[in-house]
């Protein structure tokens, strides 16, 4: 167990977590989003990072301060808490990135974690190598070797309690992250950055980015805090959060500000395209739009940045709301709902359902039935997969309807669509208290036929009979043979079997 790093909540893969940093003396509770400072610029200075916007955390680029003189002298002078000036604790990457863009780096792992040391950085980290996307699995595997070569060299330095990431690699190829990740999590160090997503966060390709963290995250114990190294867009952090990310770092505040570019949780807006601020933060309320556009540049910038890193936060802190509430998929599903490729990225959370299942608290508030991919959730999963726990009795009735008057069964069980049948004494547990719209769509139905599948397979001596109303022709395909099916009258479900299940809702014929 990995004892600096303690779980409190958690919510599908997401959890709330307390890092203790030893050598910064504080505790980050996580998730915690990271500001990227660049030791030459400070759009926004590190003191009122920490101050007005809560920062507990920050990174810096070690290997920056350690090329230039002057900012190398300052470092070992009056060590890097004081030459930024800042309490809170101080994540350092290594050259890593210099290297995936130049090619070349004059440092070895050894040298430039003991110059982190040195200088007092709180969370070091080697010289690994980061992959891109797309490239061959030859090359993938060749500098996977090397990253591991580097997480070797980073296990024999003396880094007393300054903190180790160990930085997971492998590309686009799952079962290379899979295996960086049980590398990493056997070595003693400490933070796990998810390295070289950027590119696929940059062209929105945020189904690989979650099938990178999955595979990842199956390679690492529960007791790793994961770091997804350059993600900085409030956009994807509760869909990163709920893959099972800890830490984000974002430089996009001051990167995107410089360009005019303007942060919502629902994308990027050019300032020029606004006529009105959709925000109330302390920029946007004392200022409209041309306000701002009649700034002069450098003014200008920094008021962008500082609303870029509000949003940001403030999108930290409704995760975590979220979670503790239990609500986190439902806050996923709002946004996905905002982009194409956000939507792409939560089904693709949701193919990783049997690993999130893992995670996910039996219990929680309540379970709120939102579009067809509600019917995917990991709630729904444990359900059918415990329908093999029960008993179901000889002659049993499952019906959408109320209780019979006759007593022709030897029980009667609820059916609700998407989790199927279940007795009607656990009506009053989670999930089956679910919010399920009037119109319910077809996929609902379809996973509710599979937990009469999963019922009937479990209970093969029992008999059966399901009465529903209007259940479409794939959803009844799914019913198994054995079980005798009759139609009710009213029908308030949909069996309109057209290509597209969210606009099937027609009553069946």
């Amino acid at each position: 167990m990995r004892d600096h790093f303690e779980l409190r909540d958690g919510d599908a893969a997401g959890r709330i977590g307390e890092l203790s940093i030893p050598r910064a003396g504080v505790t980050v509770e996580t998730p915690a989003l990271m500001p990227v400072i660049n030791p030459n610029i400070r759009t926004i200075t590190p003191a009122r990072l920490e101050s007005e916007f809560g920062a507990e955390i920050l990174i810096t680029n070690a290997y920056i301060i350690h090329r230039n003189e002057e900012l190398h002298a300052a470092a070992r002078d009056v060590g890097l808490h004081d030459l930024l000036e800042f309490d809170g604790a101080i994540v350092t990457d290594s050259g890593s990135f210099q290297l995936s863009e130049y090619g070349d780096i004059e440092v070895t792992t050894e040298e430039i974690l003991e110059f982190q040391r040195e200088i007092g950085s709180d969370v070091g980290t080697p010289v690994d190598i980061p992959t891109p996307p797309d490239v061959s699995r030859e090359q993938a595997e060749r500098e996977l070797a090397q990253t591991a070569t580097a997480l070797a060299d980073a296990e024999t330095v003396d880094t007393g309690e300054m903190l180790v990431n160990a930085p997971v690699q492998g590309s686009t190829y799952p079962d290379l992250r899979e295996a960086a990740g049980h590398q990493a999590d056997e070595t003693d160090l400490d933070v796990f950055p998810i390295g070289a997503v950027v590119p696929l966060m940059n062209s929105y390709r945020y189904a690989e980015m979650i099938d990178v963290v999955a595979a990842a995250k199956r390679g690492l114990g529960r007791d790793a805090p994961v770091h997804l190294f350059g993600a900085g867009h409030p956009m994807m952090f509760a869909l990163a959060v709920a893959a099972g990310c800890d830490l984000f770092d974002s430089a996009a505040y001051a990167i995107y500000a410089r360009d005019d570019r303007y942060l919502t949780v629902r994308g990027t807006e050019h300032l020029e395209d606004l006529d009105y601020f959709p925000c109330s933060c302390p920029v946007c309320s004392a200022r409209d739009p041309a306000g701002l556009r009649d700034c002069d540049g450098e003014k200008r910038e920094r008021l962008l940045a500082a609303h870029n890193l509000h949003v940001s936060f403030a999108e930290i802190r409704r995760v975590k709301q979220a979670i503790r509430s239990g609500n986190l998929l439902e806050l996923v599903e709002s946004r996905a709902r905002a982009h194409p490729a956000m939507l792409d990225g939560y089904r693709t959370l949701l193919d990783h359902v049997e690993q999130l299942e893992r995670e996910d608290p039996v219990s929680k508030g309540s379970f709120f039935h939102l579009s067809t991919e509600s019917a995917r959730r990991p709630e729904v999963r444990r359900h059918h997969e415990r329908l093999a726990r029960l008993d179901a009795g000889d002659r049993v009735l499952l019906t959408e309807g109320s209780k019979p008057s006759v007593d022709a069964y030897d029980a009667v069980w609820r059916i609700v669509p998407p989790f199927g049948p279940f007795p009607r004494a656990l009506s009053g547990t989670y999930p089956l208290t679910a919010e399920t719209p009037e119109r319910t769509d077809r996929a609902a139905y379809e996973a509710a036929a599979e937990g009469i599948a999963a019922l009937a397979a479990a209970n093969p001596d029992s008999s059966f009979v399901l009465t529903h109303d209007g259940w479409s022709k794939s959803a009844l395909a799914r019913v198994p043979d054995g079980v005798a099916v009759e139609a009710r009258g009213g029908c308030r479900g949909n069996g309109d079997d057209s290509a597209d299940a969210d606009d099937a809702h027609e009553s069946a014929e």
